[in-house]
């Protein structure tokens, strides 16, 4: 499902050249799950954005679902994403004017999918949220807007879902909630997982974890290949 090689960011600064990520190498099936963990500004949400396609790498490719992101413009990564790819934000990013079922129904309405209105009332109901349908973001709680963040991005039934700390501006109890949330749907769906996060709870749920430091991998499945280059 998800393949990096020698996956590397560089970027000019005033002092010169300054590597962001070196030589990262990972390999994920479908179903797969990933923790990629760090300290601040170590380089891991610069790797999410590489493996999501949302950048492109300076060097070494990445391959999503047999589609090469690295020799694609940024219009054939948008493709691959529309097609493939789903996402949580810490954020949530949901649209204000939009209620909670509006916001999960959106993209299924872009992708042309049928029975979008009834598909996300499903997923809704699914994220526990049943009767918070038709309110709007800022009438839910944090939580809320994260369950309705999930619904919004399992709704597509996306092969991959990149998530960037999406405990991240939570309470314990509710953060629990939504890892829960987050792997029963990795397993109902088979969608692979992969995860920003400070939170060892979290990381803990993956079947592989990476720890960045430096921009490079210090712990994980490809520390060694990582320290020969």
């Amino acid at each position: 499902m998800l393949h990096a090689h020698k996956l590397c960011k560089q970027v000019s600064t005033a002092g010169g050249p300054l590597d962001i990520l070196q030589d990262v190498d990972l390999t994920l099936k479908q179903g797969d799950s990933l923790a990629i963990t760090g300290t601040s500004g170590s380089g891991k949400s610069t790797l999410l954005g590489l493996l999501a396609g949302l950048d492109a790498p300076s060097s070494g490719h990445v391959l999503l679902n047999g589609h090469n992101l690295s020799d694609m413009n940024e219009e054939g990564r948008a493709r691959v994403r529309a097609e493939h790819v789903g996402f949580v934000f810490q954020s949530f990013q949901l649209l204000p004017g939009l209620s909670a079922l509006e916001n999960v129904m959106m993209p299924l309405e872009l992708h042309g999918v049928g029975e979008a209105e009834q598909k996300a009332s499903q997923y809704l109901q699914r994220v526990g949220l049943a009767d918070r349908q038709q309110h709007y973001p800022r009438q839910l709680s944090g939580g809320e807007q994260q369950r309705v963040a999930i619904a919004r991005a399992f709704a597509s039934q996306p092969d991959i879902l990149f998530a960037d700390e999406p405990t991240g501006n939570l309470d314990t109890g509710t953060g629990s909630k939504v890892i829960e949330l987050l792997f029963e749907l990795n397993r109902e769906q088979g969608t692979t997982l992969v995860l920003v996060t400070h939170e060892q709870r979290l990381a803990e749920h993956c079947v592989q974890q990476i720890r960045i430091e430096g921009g490079r991998v210090v712990d994980g499945p490809q520390t060694s290949v990582a320290a020969q280059s």
